[in-house]
């Protein structure tokens, strides 16, 4: 018997990293590959290839989408609203991902979470100059404990742009006092979101940032701060929440690693 192909995730880089962070911890390519690694459980003998694509510079996308199990797009510093080519492009790129490759599941991350949203009936708009900074506790729907398999939730946060409302057949997961949806799921036909399991996610999307730990938020803190982007009170508020339990691996990544595999799992009873 041959071994299992490896899992393949397309990586659409919305964004390059600060320059302390760039040295440190390598691109956002990077940065989410450590993500899928630290996810694994320790005795996994699982394999996964992750491309990198640069989305805002190059726009570049993979030329056989097909090849893939999951896209995924990442943070930006940018603005999901904003009328830029690049980003009106990744757009309708999700749209097609959406409607003609649904085999393909599509996870958003913060921006990404933001563009999905743009894609696909809902929208992007400033927070009222609201940030949320550093780990924060996420509110979950019953759709969200069942899906994390926690009653709640922990992941850095670094943005003050939302999804102010969950777009037309999506799903939401949790919620803050600042930001009403904080994450989201569409789910294959005849899904319930009463009983979700990882198989009936097509498209899984979180405000937060699981592929950041201490040492990077601490970093974009630190840069925002000295180009007076973050408050000097917004900062000392993050400093308090700095030691937080952060869900971001052994929650957000697990789960993410669970449509994965549900996914591939499901490709081998359709065999």
């Amino acid at each position: 018997m041959s071994p299992p192909r490896p899992f393949r995730i397309a990586i659409l880089l919305c964004d390059t990293p600060i320059p302390p962070v760039l040295a440190e911890q390598g691109d956002y390519g990077n940065i989410f590959r450590e993500l899928f690694h630290k996810s694994l459980p320790s005795h996994s003998d699982v394999e996964f290839i992750a491309d990198a694509f640069d989305v805002p510079n190059k726009q570049e996308y993979p030329e056989n989408a097909d090849i893939y199990d999951a896209v995924l797009l990442t943070g930006s510093s940018a603005s999901a609203y904003e009328n830029l080519d690049w980003i009106n492009r990744l757009i309708e790129y999700v749209r097609f991902l959406a409607a003609e490759k649904p085999k393909i599941r599509i996870f958003g991350i913060c921006f990404g979470h933001q563009i999905v949203a743009r894609a696909l009936g809902g929208e992007c708009v400033p927070n009222g100059g609201n940030w949320e900074v550093g780990v924060t506790k996420i509110d979950l729907t019953e759709t969200g404990k069942k899906l994390f398999g926690v009653s709640e939730l922990n992941v850095e946060q670094m943005h003050r742009d939302h999804v102010p409302a969950v777009p037309p057949s999506f799903h939401l997961l949790g919620s803050t006092p600042i930001a009403p949806n904080h994450g989201m799921v569409q789910l294959y036909d005849g899904a319930s979101p009463d009983s979700v399991s990882p198989a009936d996610v097509h498209i899984f999307t979180i405000q937060g940032h699981p592929e950041f730990h201490k040492r990077i938020t601490e970093e974009i803190v630190k840069f925002r701060q000295s180009t007076g982007i973050l408050s000097n009170e917004i900062v000392d508020d993050f400093g308090r929440r700095a030691d937080w339990r952060n869900d971001g691996v052994s929650v957000v990544g697990k789960t993410l690693w669970e449509i994965l595999r549900a996914a591939r799992a499901g490709e081998k009873v359709q065999q």
